[in-house]
């Protein structure tokens, strides 16, 4: 009787953790993954458009030089070096349009080099 116990038991925990183990792949795999380039002067897409609480993971790469992704209004900030795929990931709790730039100098132009996050219900 008392292996019965034991088994029922292991069963349980095994059920539980494959349980749990579910439960993180869904929270992946509604993350959305969103691809911006950067070069001078400019974020391509500048605009971009998400859901309030929506998990969002921002891959950047850079064409040319070293710049910089800021995005205060979520506390969104990362360098982004050339050559490399710089990811961030946030999840918006706030309904609205933001602005992200360029905070690193990389040149004449640097400081019209911006974009928008618009962030939807």
């Amino acid at each position: 009787m008392k292996k019965t116990w034991t088994l029922l038991l292991i069963a349980y925990e095994v059920m539980g953790l494959m349980i749990c183990g579910t439960a993180v792949e869904t929270s992946r795999a509604a993350e959305k993954v969103i691809h911006i380039t950067a070069k001078k002067f400019e974020f391509a897409p500048a605009e971009i458009t998400v859901k309030k609480g929506e998990p969002v993971a921002i891959e950047i790469k850079s064409e040319d030089v070293k710049h910089g992704f800021s995005l205060p209004d979520f506390g969104v900030r990362i360098d982004i070096k050339p050559g490399q795929i710089n990811t961030v990931r946030f999840t918006p709790n706030k309904v609205g349009q933001f602005t992200f730039t360029c905070d690193i100098f990389c040149g004449s132009g640097h400081e019209e080099m911006s974009g928008a996050l618009t962030v939807t219900e």
